[in-house]
């Protein structure tokens, strides 16, 4: 992967309402790779960064330009960070319109979009005119450097746990993030294999974007970062980030962690508040159920541990009786990470390493 850090400031487009700024939640909550310094965000300057996620203060300001917020801060950070997720990893006008600023200021272009900034003509010259780097993190390493499984992972020693979703943006990684946090906090030595680009910019050391892999190598990538990780690290325990779903028809994914990973158990994250999925509510494809899901992860060679909710969607009033609700249908834990924290997913974490332990 690219070598980079220091400090940066994020290009955001709606960060309060758009599923597009996941990138930009996940660098606000957190990121050990960037000092992030503030936000652009046409629609929601003058606030708190954090304020503006979850009523946690963060003292990352957001302006309305990179000029404005250049004007507020004491140092030129080193990067601008495309905090967006777009549609087919298009690069918008919001986008070029802020990073040539970003660029003409002498402050060098991070993007992880599928199309990408050093091919785009205007980024390029707004580049030269400013001595900055154009970088995009979504390029593939030569063929000649990607991994194919080779059965390595029947050596690991640390048991998997894959964090999966019923869908995209349910918030898969962070609950990842979350669970190796609270292992740290209580003495088990953790690691999380990050697969997409905000893993990598919030500072993952192992891992790789998978959506950018050529697909007979994507097994072999994973197994790699995972071997790595077991070897040098010597983790009790390791986390392993979902991408999609097993059953979203644009991208299904999430088997190779099972079958190629041997993730030795799966927490599901699944939003009650989504029918369809997400982009194609127009034709109507509907999410299955998340018995139908939990099934499913059990015939790939794994078995479901628990559920994790994101409530998007549900009446704040109704949370607790949809909770409920899908306790009593699958018959395992049901948590609201983001309203009730990890402790009880923790619980079952530290007995799936004294049950691998003992085996």
């Amino acid at each position: 992967m690219i070598e980079a850090s220091g400090t940066a400031i994020i290009l955001a487009d709606d960060l309060v309402n758009s599923d597009n700024c996941k990138t930009t939640h996940g660098l606000i909550r957190k990121s050990k790779r960037f000092r992030i310094m503030g936000i652009v965000d046409e629609k929601n300057p003058g606030n708190d960064a954090g304020v503006l996620l979850n009523g946690v203060y963060k003292g990352i300001p957001v302006y309305r330009s990179v000029g404005e917020l250049l004007e507020f801060l004491d140092e030129k950070p080193a990067y601008c960070l495309v905090g967006m997720a777009t549609a087919g990893g298009i690069i918008t006008p919001y986008i070029i319109k802020h990073g040539i600023s970003a660029l003409k200021a002498g402050i060098s272009l991070i993007s992880g979009l599928h199309n990408f900034i050093g091919e785009n003509n205007d980024l390029i010259a707004a580049a030269r005119a400013g001595g900055s780097d154009l970088i995009d993190i979504r390029n593939s390493k030569p063929r000649n450097e990607l991994n194919f499984w080779k059965g390595e992972i029947l050596s690991v020693k640390a048991p998997r746990i894959a964090v999966l979703g019923t869908d995209c943006n349910l918030g898969k990684r962070t609950t990842a993030q979350l669970l190796v946090d609270n292992c740290l906090e209580n003495g088990i030595k953790a690691e999380m294999i990050f697969t997409g680009q905000t893993g990598w910019l919030q500072g993952g050391k192992y891992g790789f974007i998978l959506d950018t892999t050529m697909n007979d190598f994507v097994s072999g990538e994973l197994e790699y970062a995972i071997t790595t990780c077991d070897k040098k690290e010597s983790p009790d325990v390791i986390f392993l980030e979902g991408q999609s779903a097993l059953r979203n028809p644009s991208g299904p994914c999430g088997s190779e962690l099972i079958v190629s990973g041997k993730a030795d158990g799966v927490i599901l994250q699944y939003g009650p508040g989504y029918r369809y999925y997400q982009g194609f509510e127009e034709i109507g494809w509907e999410i299955g159920s998340v018995r139908d899901e939990m099934e499913l992860v059990r015939l790939y060679g794994s078995e479901v541990m628990a559920i994790t909710l994101n409530m998007t969607g549900i009446d704040p009033g109704k949370e607790k009786e949809v909770e409920e609700q899908i306790r009593d249908s699958v018959r395992i834990p049901v948590v609201n990470v983001m309203r009730d924290g990890t402790d009880e997913l923790f619980s079952l974490v530290e007995s799936l390493i004294k049950k691998f332990k003992k085996a």
